[in-house]
């Protein structure tokens, strides 16, 4: 494995994996490095379904391996609500503030004790000649009745970390991924990363 596609345009993300990769000599790309664009619809029910997806479209087009991660909130007076929806939940086109301001009016009326919530993530890796793997992470909460913070992006401002005592949006980059959705996947994932490496090279 010389290089690895972040099925990705969130910089942040980029930046992430590359910190993960440079110590195995891996180049990192991600979708904004293409000629051409890639569009993967994403049709699964839950974020496992979505992020298999992804990867596995984009690796069978690109012939590389690809990781992809789909990952959302999921709102216990809600139903579980946006769930998979959560990046377009007030519709198009995506808009943060919408989503947040749709997500606090379905929960008018709902009181403190009952306003439990978690962040889940899911990234999968997939390539030529392997299995495609998932780590999975979550992360509970609460949802605040404002907004709290200008960190993070999506619903950080109104989602509540007790074990922090604050919101996402209150947090540092390097606070969030301790406690993130993400930041558990990616432990996982980079747990395995040797392994993988590893087979990947076997496999050449």
């Amino acid at each position: 494995m010389k290089e690895v596609l972040i099925a990705t345009n969130n910089k942040g993300k980029v930046k992430d994996f590359e910190v993960l990769f440079k110590p195995h000599g891996i180049t990192v790309r991600s979708l904004q490095d293409l000629d051409e664009p890639i569009e993967v619809e994403e049709t699964g029910t839950t974020f496992e379904e979505n992020a298999i997806l992804k990867a596995e479209e984009t690796a069978k087009l690109l012939n590389t391996w690809v990781i992809s991660d789909d990952s959302g909130l999921e709102i216990d007076a809600l139903n579980g609500e946006p769930g998979v929806y959560s990046a377009r939940y007030a519709g198009e086109p995506k808009d943060d503030q919408a989503n947040i301001d749709k997500a606090l009016t379905n929960l008018e009326g709902v009181p403190e004790g009952s306003r439990q919530a978690r962040f889940r993530c899911v990234l999968a890796i997939a390539g030529p000649g392997m299995e495609t793997q998932t780590f999975s992470g979550s992360c509970e909460g609460n949802i605040l009745f404002e907004r709290r913070g200008k960190g993070g992006f999506g619903y950080d401002p109104i989602f509540y970390v007790p074990q922090a005592r604050k919101s996402m949006g209150e947090m540092t980059p390097t606070e969030k991924a301790e406690y993130s959705h993400r930041g558990e996947a990616m432990r996982k994932f980079e747990a395995e990363l040797p392994k993988l490496v590893s087979e990947a090279g076997e496999r050449q």
